[in-house]
């Protein structure tokens, strides 16, 4: 961990309080009455107020006119959510009650709200994962996901037509599970299904093939964020130490690729999935969280520096 006074705590913490009350948490000894007060600002602060104060009256992110306007506001909510939006704040008890009352995935899935879900299982593990967060949990939504674990243990949004699970949509999954267990508590099938499809990954090394052994795509070594419904090494080890799983020697090869992508100063760099990406990825309603691609990122680097904690906790 580093020093509460070294230059890279400085400048993690000199930033919004999204990230500063997750430092405080995260990486330092601070009361929980001090990480509590700043994590308050984020609904009225910031990039979270910022967000906020986008949403359409429709409940909405984006334009609705584009026709992918359930893209700009999944990927923003679960972005609010990475946040640490307050749940309670009234602010953002009107905006969820914007979206669950007017949002529709559209004709093509029966015109179901957002927390009912749709059919993919990546985005309905990031729903499962918003709804438990904001108290919207959708009993029906989790038991279809239930059903769809694969014999391997993970997800694919392909499936049925491939049986070979992804690890791009177990991620998504695994994360609403774990959302689902924190809050309405744990249940043997959620437990079940979770450490399935945790042995998934850490059969895998996290970012291997299980076939060949070989790196299933070099990517996954260059971090992101948002990550949106994208996998990479570092989100897979922050969910395992989300999730207080012991790390043994299967995590050891991925967290040596975070280990080396820190930079000499300490900081780690962002780096976007694809090569020139879509405005939509970057950010759903179009504007920069950072610097943007290859530059250090804040984010990247608290993630990455509690992911070492856990490591050399354990």
């Amino acid at each position: 961990m580093p020093s509460t006074d070294s230059p890279l705590m400085h400048w993690l913490l000199d930033s919004d309080p999204s990230i500063r009350w997750q430092v405080l948490r995260d990486l330092t000894d601070a009361p929980a009455a001090a990480v509590s007060a700043e994590r308050s600002r984020v609904a009225n602060e910031g990039w979270g107020a910022r967000l906020l104060a986008l949403q359409n009256s429709g409940g909405t992110w984006g334009d609705p006119a584009s026709g992918r306007s359930w893209e700009p506001t999944l990927y923003t909510i679960a972005l609010l959510r990475h946040m640490g939006l307050g749940r309670e704040n009234a602010t953002t008890l009107t905006a969820v009650q914007r979206l669950r009352d007017h949002f529709t995935w559209g004709a093509q899935f029966g015109d179901t709200g957002f927390f009912e879900g749709e059919t993919e299982p990546c985005i309905n593990g990031g729903v499962l994962a918003l709804g438990a967060y904001f108290g919207q949990f959708n009993a029906a939504l989790l038991d279809l996901l239930l059903g769809e674990q694969l014999e391997d243990g993970g997800w694919n949004c392909a499936a049925p037509t491939s049986r070979r699970s992804s690890f791009h949509t177990t991620i998504c999954v695994l994360e609403g599970l774990l959302e689902v267990e924190k809050a309405q508590g744990a249940s043997a099938p959620v437990i079940d299904a979770r450490h399935r499809a945790q042995e998934y990954l850490l059969e895998r090394h996290l970012f291997k093939r299980l076939s060949t052994g070989a790196i299933a795509d070099a990517k996954w070594a260059r971090f992101s964020f948002p990550n949106n419904w994208h996998y990479d090494v570092l989100r897979g080890l922050d969910y395992l130490r989300n999730a207080g799983v012991a790390p043994d020697d299967r995590v050891s090869e991925a967290v040596e690729l975070v280990t080396r992508a820190q930079q000499p100063d300490g900081r780690w760099l962002l780096h976007y999935p694809q090569p020139e990406p879509p405005r939509r990825w970057r950010n759903p309603i179009g504007f920069e969280l950072e610097e943007g691609d290859g530059a250090a990122s804040r984010w990247v680097t608290l993630r990455a520096l509690r992911v070492l904690e856990w490591y050399r906790d354990e």
